[in-house]
């Protein structure tokens, strides 16, 4: 049997097992872990290219090493995070209260373990990465507006008005946005510690750096 042969015959039986019913809940866990590594690399490679060569001093090579190693962490947690969270269900499906069957809290409890052990503890030298923590506030951000949209959806939250509900939905915008502005601005000026490294980077080059120049070139062309 030749080589081509060979490898026609791996993929077919591979394909038998892949394409088996029986063995779905536990390949969805590995494809799961795949999507999430992917996404993750694809999501923070532009990003972690654009904010360390703009705002990180150094080498290109020690640019390029940020760069990798964010890229790695992201593309790791949420590939961590994804496996935990699919075992979790797969494994509350069975032994919940009607085994086989989802449970309405399932989602949570999965997600409940999987944010603690991937993305709650701290390293062995008592820090958490600045990786988690931005996936952490990006996806705390979201459950803010879910939640609040939540809150008003009539029949569901705490307005039951439809035309009161719309209202809300309308003007809460603004006011959210102006507040969030508002807030980050005094945050950065008078408590910058506590802004996160990233946007207090970008921040200070916009509001900061721009009040600094003694020539045309430094001006117009880079900050001094």
């Amino acid at each position: 049997m030749s080589g081509i042969e060979v490898a026609k015959a791996s993929q077919k039986a591979l394909e038998k097992i892949i394409l088996n019913p029986k063995y779905a809940d536990y390949l969805a866990v590995l494809k799961a872990a795949r999507n999430g590594a992917v996404y993750g690399a694809k999501v923070r490679f532009p990003h972690a290219l654009v904010m360390i060569f703009l705002f990180r001093s150094g080498t290109v090579q020690e640019k390029l090493r940020l760069i990798f190693k964010a890229t790695r962490t992201h593309a790791q947690n949420l590939a961590k995070y994804a496996t935990v969270y699919k075992m979790t269900m797969l494994l509350l499906k069975h032994i919940g209260s009607q085994p086989g069957k989802e449970g309405d809290f399932d989602t949570f409890f999965a997600g409940l373990l999987g944010g603690y052990i991937v993305f709650g503890r701290r390293s062995k030298r008592g820090h958490i990465s600045s990786v988690s923590k931005q996936i952490v506030v990006f996806v705390f951000a979201r459950v803010c507006l879910s939640l609040a949209e939540l809150s008003v959806k009539p029949g569901v939250g705490l307005i039951k008005s439809p035309e009161l509900s719309k209202r809300i939905s309308r003007d809460a915008w603004p006011a959210f946005a102006a507040l969030s502005w508002g807030s980050i601005m005094w945050l950065f000026r008078w408590h910058p510690d506590t802004v996160q490294s990233g946007l207090k980077n970008s921040m200070e080059y916009i509001y900061v750096q721009s009040d600094h120049w003694d020539s045309l070139r430094n001006f117009l062309i880079y900050n001094k």
